[in-house]
């Protein structure tokens, strides 16, 4: 490493951006947040507007409905709704973060990333069983606050490993986590601004900030 002895401070600036690359998972793209936020925007409006039948049936109901029905089209074309955004927005993720980290000439699979994906999935897988427990148990209500809660314990417990703003996000999805638990039959709208709105914007703070200007 090349150092200025005229200037400390940039001596000290670039010992910090190289301590930070190497300890922080610097590859994940603000435009995986802003895919994954439109891919939860489209998940939600399908299950509004065929699923909940334009919010014709009550969120918990039709909730009810569907665990007494598992087996049913219903409970089927649910799930598959939502599989269907996981998949979408994981994939989304993978590939705008391996575009940039191949755009900045950086490895994508670190050690950094490793630690990033051990601390984001112990709280997630966490919370999916305990809302499978849930669902089993017949008491669907608290299923999209604890989804909320859980992804944001998540994000704030990866947060360290990467971007500062993904720290934020957790925050706000912990919040929407808990007034999804009050406001029970505004779960799908609180979902949608948590997994839709909420990546759109904090995407797009990162593309501008860590992308646009490079």
């Amino acid at each position: 490493m090349k150092t200025n002895s005229s200037n400390p401070n940039e001596d000290i600036q670039a010992i910090r951006e190289i301590m930070e690359r190497s300890s922080k998972f610097l590859s994940l793209s603000g435009l995986a947040g802003i895919f994954a936020g439109v891919c939860a925007l489209v998940g939600a409006a399908v299950a509004w507007f065929f699923i909940f039948d334009s919010g014709q049936i009550r969120y918990s109901g039709h909730l009810q409905n569907y665990i007494s029905s598992i087996n049913s089209g219903i409970g089927f074309y649910l799930a598959l709704d939502a599989l269907l955004v996981l998949v979408f927005a994981v994939l989304g993720a993978v590939y705008f973060s391996f575009r940039k980290a191949k755009k900045a000439g950086r490895q994508f699979w670190t050690n950094s990333t490793r630690r990033l994906l051990f601390h984001l999935m112990l709280p997630l897988v966490s919370g999916g069983f305990i809302i499978l427990i849930l669902i089993f148990r017949n008491k669907p209500d608290m299923v999209i606050s604890f989804m909320l809660v859980f992804y944001g314990l998540a994000l704030v417990n990866a947060g360290k490993f990467t971007f500062s703003e993904i720290h934020y996000l957790g925050l706000t999805q912990i919040v929407l986590g808990i007034l999804a638990a009050v406001f029970i039959n505004y779960g799908l709208l609180l979902w949608a601004i948590g997994f839709g709105l909420m990546h759109i914007v904090y995407g797009t703070m990162m593309f501008y900030r860590h992308e646009r200007k490079k």
